[in-house]
C-alpha cells in the first residue's frame, strides 16, 4: 500500500479499501431499506388509526341517528344537524341516501374525520371529530422506534461490512504479498498457503490459479536455463579447439584477429554459463574472514594500476572472495569499457563505490537494473555482450549483497543535464549471508541509489 494522500492521488483517484467499499455499500444499502421500511410502516400504522378513527365515528353518528329517529331531537355528543361546513364529497354521497365518512388533511395540523348518515325526515346529521391524541403520540413513538432501528440496522450493517471486508482483504493482501515474493524470484513461496483459513472461496481459486501459473513458469525458466547451459557447455569443446588452432597460425595481422575473435568467443561462453549457474539459484557462497579494504586494493591496483584507490574506514567482512573479486572485476570493466578516466574505487565500512567521469548508465538500466545482451545507450554502448553487470549483480544476491546503480550530476542539475559519471555501490550485507539471496540492511536513504538486482 503506498502511504500518503498525495500519493494515492498520483493516479487521479483515491485508493480505498476492499473493507470500507463494503461496509459503505451495506451501510447505504441498510439506509435505503430502513427508510423504505420506515415509510411504508409510517403510512400502514397511519392508515389503520384512521380506519379506526372513522369506524369509531360511524358508529356513533348511527347511536345518534336511532336516537334521533326515535326521540325526534339531537341527544349525542358533537353531532350536527344539517352542518353546513359538511364537506361537498361526503354530502353528495349522502344525498344520494347513503351513510358514509370522510378524512379531510389539515395542513396545519392532524386530520379532520367526519361521518353522516340521512335521517328519514330529509335532515342530515354529520359527526365532525379530529385525529386523537393518543393515536398521534402512538405515531411519534413509533417513528422514534423507527429512527432508532434505522440507525442500529446501519451501524450493525456496517460493522459486518468491516469485518467482511476486513477477512477478505487480509486474505488478498496475502495474496498479494506472497504473488510479489514469488516475482522477487523466491519460487518456494505458494500463495495458497500464505493466506491460509478455513472457509474457501474465491481467493482460494485465484491462489490456485497464481501457484499454477508460478510452477508452470519456474519450469519453462528452467528449461530455458537448462538449454543456455547446455548451448554454451558443449560450445566449450569446440571454440577451446579454435583458440588451440589459431595459436599454432604463423604470426601476423590475421592471426592476431582470429586469437582476439576465438578469445572473445570463449570469454562468451564462460560469461554464458555462469550466467546460467547464478540462474539456477543453486549457488552457495564459500565465506572467509578479509581486511576488505586491503583486499580491494590489492586486487585493484593488480586489475589496473591507473585506478584510485581510498580505504576511507577499513572493515572485517565475512565473505566470498572469489565472488568478491569477480563482482569488482567487472565493475571496473565495465567502468573502462564505457567510462573515462579516471576510475575511482572508495571503500568505506562495508560499502565499496566504483566511479567513473563518463557520460553515466543509461536511464533503462536505472530504472529496470542489467540486463543481459544490452550494453546501454549510444554513449555506452559498441563493446561488450551486456553480461558484466549482469554477472555482478547476480554474485552479489550470492553474496548477500545489494548491488545499485546512479549517476552523478552536480547538486539542483535536473535530470536532462548530461550526468558527470557513473557510480555502483556494492553493500556488503553486516551479517554472513547463509543462503543465496539472503537480504543485508538497508543502506540510508540518501545513499540507497536504484538498485540493479534482477
Amino acid at each position: 500500500m503506498r502511504g500518503g494522500l498525495g500519493q494515492r492521488l498520483d493516479d487521479g483517484s483515491l485508493r480505498t479499501g476492499l473493507r470500507w467499499k463494503l461496509s459503505t455499500a451495506i451501510a447505504l444499502v441498510g439506509a435505503l431499506v430502513a427508510v423504505a421500511l420506515s415509510l411504508v410502516v409510517h403510512n400502514a400504522a397511519r392508515v389503520s388509526m384512521l380506519d379506526n378513527a372513522r369506524d369509531l365515528a360511524d358508529e356513533r353518528v348511527q347511536i345518534a341517528q336511532r336516537n334521533y329517529e326515535l326521540t325526534g331531537r339531537l341527544n349525542f355528543p358533537n353531532v350536527v344537524l344539517d352542518d353546513p361546513d359538511l364537506p361537498a364529497e361526503l354530502r353528495e354521497r349522502v344525498e344520494l341516501g347513503r351513510r358514509a365518512t370522510f378524512v379531510s388533511d389539515s395542513p396545519d395540523g392532524p386530520p379532520d374525520i367526519w361521518a353522516a348518515v340521512p335521517a328519514t325526515d330529509g335532515h342530515v346529521l354529520s359527526l365532525h371529530t379530529g385525529f386523537p391524541d393518543r393515536s398521534d403520540d402512538i405515531l411519534d413513538d413509533l417513528d422514534q422506534a423507527l429512527v432508532i432501528g434505522s440507525i442500529a440496522a446501519v451501524l450493525g450493517g456496517s460493522a459486518l461490512g468491516v469485518l467482511t471486508g476486513a477477512q477478505l482483504s487480509s486474505r488478498l493482501r496475502k495474496a498479494a504479498s506472497a504473488a510479489n515474493r514469488v516475482a522477487k524470484g523466491e519460487t518456494e513461496v505458494r500463495v495458497r498457503e500464505a493466506i491460509g483459513g478455513v472457509v474457501r472461496d474465491e481467493t482460494d481459486d485465484l491462489a490456485r490459479a497464481v501457484d499454477a501459473m508460478a510452477d508452470a513458469l519456474k519450469q519453462r525458466l528452467e528449461a530455458e536455463r537448462r538449454v543456455t547451459a547446455d548451448i554454451a557447455h558443449e560450445l566449450r569443446t569446440p571454440v577451446t579447439g579454435l583458440l588451440t588452432a589459431a595459436e599454432l597460425l604463423p604470426p601476423g595481422r590475421p592471426t592476431e584477429l582470429v586469437l582476439d575473435r576465438a578469445k572473445a568467443m570463449r570469454t562468451l561462453v564462460e560469461d554464458v554459463l555462469e550466467v546460467a549457474r547464478l540462474d539456477g539459484a543453486s549457488e552457495r557462497a564459500e565465506l572467509q574472514d578479509i581486511m576488505l579494504g586491503e583486499f580491494v586494493a590489492r586486487r585493484v591496483t593488480a586489475k589496473d594500476p591507473n585506478a584510485e584507490v581510498l580505504v576511507v574506514h577499513e572493515s572485517e567482512v565475512t565473505t566470498d572472495p572469489r565472488r568478491l573479486e569477480r563482482v569488482l572485476f567487472n565493475l571496473l570493466a565495465n567502468a573502462a569499457r564505457h567510462g573515462r578516466p579516471p576510475i575511482q574505487v572508495t571503500v568505506e565500512g562495508r560499502v565499496i563505490r566504483v566511479r567513473d567521469h563518463g557520460p553515466g548508465f543509461p536511464e533503462d538500466l536505472l530504472a529496470e537494473g542489467p540486463s543481459r545482451f544490452r550494453t546501454g545507450s549510444v554513449d555506452r554502448a559498441g563493446h561488450g555482450h551486456g553480461l558484466g553487470l549482469t554477472i555482478a549483480a547476480g554474485q552479489a544476491r550470492v553474496l548477500g549483497a545489494r548491488l545499485t546503480f546512479r549517476n552523478v550530476r552536480p547538486p539542483g542539475a535536473p535530470d536532462q543535464m548530461p550526468a558527470d559519471g557513473a557510480v555502483a555501490v556494492l553493500w556488503l550485507p553486516e551479517h554472513a549471508p547463509t543462503n543465496t539471496g539472503s537480504y543485508p540492511m538497508l543502506p540510508p536513504s540518501g545513499e540507497r541509489g536504484r538498485s540493479g538486482g534482477r
